[in-house]
């Protein structure tokens, strides 16, 4: 019964912070409850808890690590780095060309002070600066 209770208040922190060696303790919880339900003393039951959690832990936990880290996504204007855009008015070093951008049409100036960029040329977005795209 005490390995019950264990297991459902290592259950509980689990749920709380998302940490998955609180549910492999919860899971060694489990294995030493059916080894008392089995008969086992409490220094088998100790150590069936002890080999499940630790065995979990080294052989589990890296997968379960290795998985659930994703690629990282960019949003705002991070995830405006690097896309491509159409001049819709002359870019330059200065803040006054416009580009449309995912749909959006933005301010824009040229990364290069001297380089010029005509309406209808593919530009790519290096920075967002303000409300200001630097492109090249």
């Amino acid at each position: 019964m005490w390995w019950l209770i264990a297991a459902v208040g290592l259950g509980i922190p689990l749920v709380i912070t998302a940490m998955p060696e609180f549910g492999m303790f919860a899971v060694g919880a489990v294995a030493g409850s059916v080894t008392a339900g089995m008969g086992g003393g409490i220094v088998a039951q100790v150590i069936v808890f002890v080999v499940v959690s630790v065995a979990l832990l080294v052989f589990v936990r890296p997968i379960a690590y290795r998985n659930r880290q994703r690629p990282e996504q960019r949003s705002g204007v991070d995830a405006l780095k690097g896309k491509q855009a159409v001049v819709l008015e002359r870019v330059d070093g200065g803040a006054n060309g416009r580009i449309k951008l995912g749909g959006e049409v933005w301010s824009a100036r040229a990364l290069e002070h001297g380089r010029v960029y005509d309406p209808g040329q593919q530009v790519d977005v290096v920075e967002i600066d303000g409300a200001t795209a630097v492109v090249i």
